[in-house]
């Protein structure tokens, strides 16, 4: 019996291989693996004595040989190939332990692009697959926390459903390493990401217990390419997240990175509740909350910047309960009082995250039997144009760039009424414009008046310039390009109202 050992994770790989010589196997390896072994005073065969053949190409070419692939691929249960392997000299090999260059580590650190080349592993992966085609008489190990599953599959005599279970592991794990070179090469070229074949990789982080209802089942995945962002962030306190506080979360991180300094956001159930900037982040909460406390209650609360102790206690102020707390950084004696505290505040997931990058990146919505991929929707800048005769003043104008920041983070239909410094009405997700219009005036109540308007496109007729102007809205920012425009800019003329276009829709479905 004949064992193949050649992995660039070393962990455990000594008491394994001490394991399969006390079994009665010939153990055979390569390069580093054979010195490690040898060091734990085991008696290795290289494989150069194996193929007769020496290793060369700066290790390149070293496995890639006859008598290593037909002791990997040869059926021993059809009488065909065992004599094609003793004619040849073949020896079957019946235990493969294969781990990869280490690619990924390289490309998502410092490098060269030649270093990224040289992470590639060639033989590796022809190792792997040609054990887990012939898995019926090899048993494929690719990852250290499978050792002990295989020992005692071997002692027992054997294990065919374990076999089985680890060749589906070895060809997802040579896919999902092939998917980071494709993605690593594709960028490399120029290319874009949207070819005709898309090979995406992800490595699960966290299983639920249950999806977005109970009776879902999910998990979290990470992108190892992917832009630092919400996923990257470390929990400080609390019990674990689910699919729901992931969600929101994600969604109250992207706004808040997407306002200026000394800035709070609430999310509920995927849409923002509160958002406002202010001169600290306890008055920037406080302000936050106050826009819709109701919906603030149970939601997740992001700032782009430190929670200190000032914050900390707005936070934990008779009324709040909170589900998911995000910030840049956590002061010590503010996690005390989440930590010496009671009720909610035992459970509350408290995260410090990364700044977003600028970096251009892509979202994935999965559908039925596929997805729909597209570029993260970021907004270009581009240059405003008043189109009504009235100007806006500074003051409105400062209101609708803020508002402007926080519509893309609503779903559509989207509305959002605000001042310079506070969201204070969101209409979301209704399949009319002027029903949007309608919540959010409702929600800003009296204080309408002291609000612009932003919608995340445009008015498709006059009647939500109408509404809006009939609770005291005199700002108004939308994308424009309606057939309708010169009527809703007509008629918002007639009403007092400026207005602007962006140029630049922002649905979110």
């Amino acid at each position: 019996m004949r064992a193949l050992l050649s992995v660039t994770n070393k962990s455990g790989i000594v008491d394994f291989a001490t394991q399969l010589a006390s079994l009665g196997y010939t153990l055979i390896s390569t390069g580093g693996t054979a010195k490690a072994l040898r060091e734990g005073s085991l008696s290795v065969l290289d494989v150069s004595q194996v193929t007769d053949f020496p290793e060369m190409m700066d290790g390149r070419l070293k496995t890639l040989h006859p008598k290593v692939h037909g002791g990997l691929l040869g059926d021993v249960r059809r009488p065909e190939h065992r004599a094609a392997m003793d004619a040849a000299g073949i020896a079957p090999i019946e235990v493969v332990v294969v781990n990869l260059y280490a690619f990924e580590e390289t490309v998502t650190g410092e490098h060269e692009f030649a270093e990224a080349i040289e992470s590639i592993d060639i033989g590796g992966p022809a190792m792997i697959r040609a054990a887990a085609k012939n898995h019926p008489n090899v048993y494929v190990v690719t990852d250290p926390d499978d050792y002990e599953r295989v020992l005692e599959a071997l002692r027992q005599g054997g294990s065919d459903s374990l076999k089985v279970q680890l060749a589906a592991k070895a060809f997802r794990h040579t896919a999902f390493y092939d998917s980071m070179i494709a993605r690593y090469l594709t960028d490399a070229a120029g290319e874009e990401m949207y070819t005709d074949t898309l090979t995406l990789g992800y490595r699960r982080a966290q299983p639920f217990r249950r999806g977005e209802n109970p009776h879902q089942t999910g998990a979290l995945y990470l992108d190892p390419l992917g832009q630092p962002g919400l996923l990257r962030a470390e929990q400080v306190w609390g019990i674990p997240l689910g699919y729901n506080n992931w969600n929101d979360a994600d969604g109250a991180w992207e706004l808040v990175n997407d306002l200026p300094d000394v800035a709070c956001a609430i999310t509920k159930h995927g849409n923002p509740c509160g958002a406002a900037i202010a001169p600290t982040f306890a008055d920037a909460f406080r302000l936050a909350r106050d826009a819709d406390p109701i919906s603030a209650f149970g939601g997740v609360v992001a700032f782009n910047g430190t929670l200190d102790l000032e914050t900390a206690q707005a936070l934990t102020e008779k009324g709040n309960k909170l589900d998911v707390i995000i910030a840049k950084s956590v002061t010590a004696d503010a996690l005390d009082l989440f930590r010496t505290g009671k009720g909610w505040r035992q459970e509350v997931r408290i995260l410090t995250a990364p700044t977003l990058s600028s970096e251009k990146t892509f979202m994935v919505k999965g559908l039925r039997g596929g997805a729909l991929i597209q570029d993260i929707d970021e907004d270009p800048g581009d240059e405003w144009q008043t189109v009504t005769t009235l100007v806006p003043t500074p003051e409105q104008m400062v209101a609708m760039r803020l508002m402007w920041k926080v519509i893309p983070h609503v779903k559509s239909n989207a509305i959002v009424v605000g001042t310079d410094s506070r969201l204070l009405g969101v209409g979301a997700g209704q399949m009319n414009r002027v029903q949007s219009v309608r919540l959010a005036l409702d929600q800003a109540g009296e204080l309408a008046s002291q609000c612009a308007l932003a919608s995340d496109a445009f008015f498709p007729f006059p009647d939500s310039v109408e509404a809006a102007a009939a609770a005291g809205i005199r700002a108004i920012v939308q994308p424009g390009g309606s057939v309708k425009d010169a009527d809703v800019i007509a008629r918002a003329n007639e009403l007092g109202i400026a207005m602007c276009f962006t140029g630049v829709r922002h649905f979110r479905h």
